[in-house]
């Protein structure tokens, strides 16, 4: 088979999509090859074949997820033009995500890493394009409110990854989700107050 081939392509869409159910549904430990395989109804050895590896082919699950939805954010983001309308926008990507499954995929490679050699610096590169789009809309936060330039922009769109990440991990959690609806509003509020009128 090439990789031109319609039924190797197929059969990599299969694995990618089985391989991010698994991640969904039994997370790291349970993603195994056989797993993966009988979620995409193919044997196990394709997946070595494909992707060199389980973690190769977990890895390229996240690529495939995180390049839809990187997409999807900065598609978003763009349309925002004022403060108010960047935190309506990361309320509903984050809506989206949290519906969708999407974080537990990064977060499931992100506990990974703190134990398996190596992973760690991969899902760092992953991480690299969506600390640039938080740069972004931390940049024209600085330009809608100057005031709010105090941090290095940098500094800035690490702190809104990790605090993204996080509530997107305490959502699930007792109240988390209505907590993050309250933080929004509050977030809204506080840019009615910023934005000039």
């Amino acid at each position: 088979m090439t990789p031109s081939d319609p039924r190797t392509a197929a059969t990599r869409r299969a694995l990618l999509d089985a391989a991010t159910d698994a991640l969904r549904e039994v997370g790291y430990a349970g993603a195994s090859a056989r797993e993966i395989a009988r979620r995409a109804g193919c044997n196990q050895a394709l997946v070595f074949y494909h992707f060199d590896s389980v973690t190769g082919l977990l890895l390229a699950a996240l690529d495939d997820v995180s390049e839809r939805r990187l997409a999807a954010y900065q598609a978003t983001l763009a349309g925002a033009r004022t403060l108010r309308e960047l935190v309506d926008a990361a309320e509903r990507v984050l809506a989206e995500d949290l519906e969708a499954g999407h974080v537990a995929v990064l977060t499931e490679l992100l506990v990974a890493a703190a134990s398996v050699p190596g992973l760690d610096v991969e899902v760092e590169a992953r991480l690299e394009p969506w600390r640039g789009l938080a740069q972004d809309a931390v940049a024209r936060v600085f330009e809608l409110v100057p005031l709010a330039g105090v941090l290095p922009v940098d500094d800035a769109a690490h702190v809104v990854v990790a605090t993204l990440l996080g509530l997107e991990l305490l959502a699930g959690v007792g109240d988390g989700r209505a907590t993050t609806d309250r933080l929004f509003d509050r977030a809204r509020a506080v840019a009615t107050l910023l934005e000039p009128s």
